[in-house]
């Protein structure tokens, strides 16, 4: 798929959250809508993610009180992020050299959508050189010893 752009296969429908949304909050959108990460926004300006993983090391496994504890205490401000242009190749490359499975489509600091590791699996099927940059990206980690 030479010269597919991320702005035709990215999600633009995206569930976000406020700095000051729970972190309990935060977890029932992102059962809501099935998803494992909520970009955090300002208005319409990026400001964080976070993760389900982030929830519960950041959150849950240092006590916090989910109810009332803003989500801004869990996420990760410093995000990866790509252009609505850049190529699906340039992507793959990147997922794979961060080992990032979701990444924010932003244009000029504004959300506009978001991109996943399964919506370039379904484009890889067609382009040889994604799929094996894809196959590099779910590297299994190796968990610290009890």
């Amino acid at each position: 798929m030479i010269g597919l752009k991320i702005k035709e296969i990215m999600t633009d429908q995206v569930a976000f959250v406020s700095p000051e949304t729970t972190i309990e909050e935060t977890a029932r959108l992102m059962q809501k809508h099935n998803v494992g990460s909520i970009p955090v926004c300002e208005g319409p300006n990026l400001v964080g993610i976070v993760t389900d993983r982030d929830i519960v090391v950041r959150g849950v496994a240092h006590g916090k009180d989910t109810g009332n504890s803003p989500v801004r205490e869990v996420m990760t401000s410093d995000v990866r992020c790509v252009s609505p242009e850049m190529d699906l190749n340039q992507v793959a490359e990147l997922m794979s050299k961060e080992q990032i499975r979701r990444l924010p489509v932003v244009e000029n600091n504004r959300l506009v959508g978001m991109v996943s590791l399964g919506d370039l699996a379904t484009q890889a099927k067609y382009d040889v050189e994604i799929a094996q940059t894809l196959g590099e990206i779910s590297q299994p980690s190796k968990p610290e010893k009890l």
